[in-house]
């Protein structure tokens, strides 16, 4: 919570606000992404593939990204963030394979 604010209109902190990520372009809001990530998310959005992936390690897949966080090693642990980070929106994405 000292990084990212997760409520809708929340303020940007260490890291960008994180309400509504999923589904979202990677590159958004008002925040100061590093040249790294700006590059690597110039016309990528968050799908549940790509935070799993991050989240493993986020230095490993933006090389010299600002996010000071070594990763997640545990699927498990991971699906729960992802699965929290759904939870954030008014609409949340469909789950993967959902019926739409």
């Amino acid at each position: 919570q000292a990084c990212h604010s997760f409520e809708q209109g929340g303020p940007t902190k260490v890291g960008p606000n994180l309400w509504n990520v999923v589904d979202k372009p990677i590159i958004h809001g008002d925040y100061a992404y590093s040249k790294a990530m700006q590059e690597f998310g110039a016309d990528k959005t968050w799908t549940y593939d790509l935070l799993n992936t991050y989240l493993t390690a986020p230095t490993k897949l933006v090389p010299g990204t600002k996010m000071a966080f070594a990763g997640v090693k545990k699927e498990e642990d991971r699906a729960a963030i992802v699965a929290y980070l759904r939870t954030l929106s008014d609409n949340p994405a469909p789950l993967p394979g959902a019926a739409q």
